[in-house]
């Protein structure tokens, strides 16, 4: 059948499309630790190269992949874990899969490649087993109770105290005792329930993600000698690592972006703003001048 220019242009397009994720999957397939997770992937390639063969019958041209897309979906997995790379591609993919009704009179097996698409694939997708997303209410626990206490123990600070170096030595203090009691907190209460979890990396998970939060929060006041600069700057790093990490959760696990980053910023912010009112009325009372 001879195809229309823009009909072919879509072909190309997806058959580009295909064997660009072909080889990203084959590649991850190679890296993953877990057999069970290789098996998924190379099915999915499998079935991404199948889709691959039977748009290049109806095209009649062999088609190179995008390889700069192959490297960076790669290297994006490699770097945040193969689940979010995964779900990131076809998320950003799936604009180019959507409309198959004008290829159906070209192609008998469209209709079958479109559903594969959206179900089949998608399923696979999800039976993928990650440490990282299996302790994801782990990293949860240490980064929200960093947030929400760090950024008000430092907003009460800044006015409590007024002087940047105090203010980033009390803030250590309070952020690693608090990172070893959370973690500790997190060992008991994973030992206790009837999880696959173990209690010992969900304790590490949150105590590192705690860690990590606060040396950020903090760094600020060890850099800057302006303690209002560094609170500013402080409260936009607190929104950022919000809004990063909630975009990893909402592509890795499916789940809305908005609602989780409003509930976390406005929680976090809240704390902060209280905190900063309350520290001024304590420097009053307590007749503190630093």
């Amino acid at each position: 059948m001879q195809l229309s220019p823009q009909i072919k242009k879509q072909v190309l397009d997806i058959q580009r499309l295909e064997i660009t994720e072909y080889h990203i999957y084959k590649r991850l397939a190679a890296k993953v630790k877990s057999p069970e997770n290789a098996k998924i992937l190379e099915r999915i390639a499998a079935d991404e190269l199948g889709h691959y063969e039977g748009w290049k019958k109806t095209s009649g041209e062999e088609v190179e992949p995008n390889w700069w897309n192959v490297w960076y979906y790669y290297l994006i997995s490699r770097i945040f874990g193969f689940t979010f790379g995964i779900k990131l591609m076809e998320r950003t993919e799936e604009g180019a899969q959507r409309d198959y009704t004008p290829l159906l009179e070209v192609n008998p097996d469209a209709a079958r490649f479109q559903r594969e698409e959206k179900e089949h694939e998608h399923e696979l997708i999800n039976m993928l087993d990650e440490e990282l997303l299996r302790y994801a209410g782990s990293v949860v626990l240490g980064l929200n109770d960093a947030l929400v206490e760090l950024t008000g123990a430092l907003a009460g600070l800044t006015l409590a105290l007024q002087d940047v170096k105090l203010i980033a030595l009390s803030g250590l203090i309070i952020g690693i005792a608090a990172s070893m009691s959370m973690a500790a907190s997190e060992y008991l209460s994973t030992r206790s329930e009837e999880t696959t979890k173990k209690p010992g990396l969900a304790a590490f998970y949150t105590g590192v993600a705690y860690i990590m939060t606060v040396s950020l929060l903090v760094l600020p006041y060890l850099l800057f000698d302006n303690y209002y600069l560094a609170l500013g700057i402080t409260l936009c790093t607190a929104v950022i690592i919000i809004a990063m990490f909630n975009y990893y959760i909402s592509v890795a696990k499916d789940e809305s972006f908005r609602e989780r980053f409003t509930e976390m910023a406005v929680l976090s912010l809240s704390v902060a703003a209280f905190s900063f009112v309350l520290g001024y009325f304590m420097r009053i009372w307590l007749g503190v001048d630093v």
